[in-house]
């Protein structure tokens, strides 16, 4: 049986209960954007982004990333966008109210996590859920000499180092 993961933070003396779950409110592209460039360019909502340059458009949508942690029950959880095409974004929304559940599309990790090195790009394949949760996502192996986030993803990682990610998400500046 699994145990529920808690912690005394070391940066803050509190006890932080449950397994760790962290959100980003959009993609790192669309906070990098002027006030003016924000309403002038860009589309966000709780679930979608756009961002229309002169020369391109960006798509993101909000997904969730789950790190195993070892002999825990619950996942350590991201609350992280990811990039799409624009024919992977245009069927997401067409089969948002009726989704395929287990389509899946390629896409880019487009968040910086604390306590990694850069994730702005990590390769993903974004999984469709059903009964309106968001997708999941699927790190690429062949990025894992490239950034530990993706040997976290696909190993776990022990109760120690996901209390040693949960302070530093928590108290990021």
């Amino acid at each position: 049986m699994a145990a529920i993961f808690a912690f005394v933070c070391k940066s803050c003396g509190q006890v932080h209960e449950e397994s760790p779950s962290f959100g980003y409110e959009s993609p790192w592209h669309y906070s990098r954007l002027s006030d003016e460039e924000k309403r002038t360019i860009a589309k966000l909502d709780s679930d979608r982004c756009k961002i229309t340059y002169t020369d391109q458009t960006d798509y993101f949508i909000r997904t969730v990333l789950e790190i195993p942690i070892d002999g825990i029950e619950e996942p350590f959880t991201w609350g992280v966008w990811a990039s799409l095409s624009a024919k992977s974004f245009n069927r997401y929304l067409e089969t948002y109210n009726d989704p395929v559940v287990g389509e899946g599309y390629f896409g880019r990790l487009c968040n910086r996590l604390p306590f990694y090195p850069d994730t702005i790009g990590l390769h993903v394949d974004v999984i469709v859920q059903g009964d309106r949760n968001r997708p999941t996502l699927r790190l690429h192996r062949s990025q894992a000499s490239e950034n530990p986030l993706v040997t976290d993803y696909h190993d776990g990682i022990s109760v120690a180092r996901a209390q040693e990610i949960a302070e530093a998400a928590t108290h990021r500046s």
